[in-house]
């Protein structure tokens, strides 16, 4: 398994979690591969870890993140890491 791990700032936490919510999860968790995502909010920050099945499939998610945030989300970092271990 491989995850994406992306890293964002956040301007407007409501309008962030909104699109949140209704765009980005429903589209990813339908991306083929997907396996489980979790998003994560801190001090303006946050952080989401999405597993899929293949490198192929999280190479392809790692693309489309750019495109997938709203406005006053700004990316800071994606990587595609393997997943070592789970539970």
């Amino acid at each position: 398994m491989q995850a994406v791990v992306v890293r964002v700032s956040i301007a407007d936490r409501e309008s962030a979690e909104t699109h949140l919510r209704e765009n980005v999860v429903p589209g990813v968790s339908q991306a083929p591969g997907f396996v489980a995502g979790h998003w994560t909010y801190k001090d303006g920050t946050g952080l989401a870890m999405v597993v899929f099945e293949s490198e192929e499939a999280a190479n392809g998610m790692s693309e489309r993140v750019p495109s997938m945030l709203p406005d006053g989300v700004t990316l800071e970092d994606v990587e595609v890491r393997e997943v070592v271990a789970h539970a």
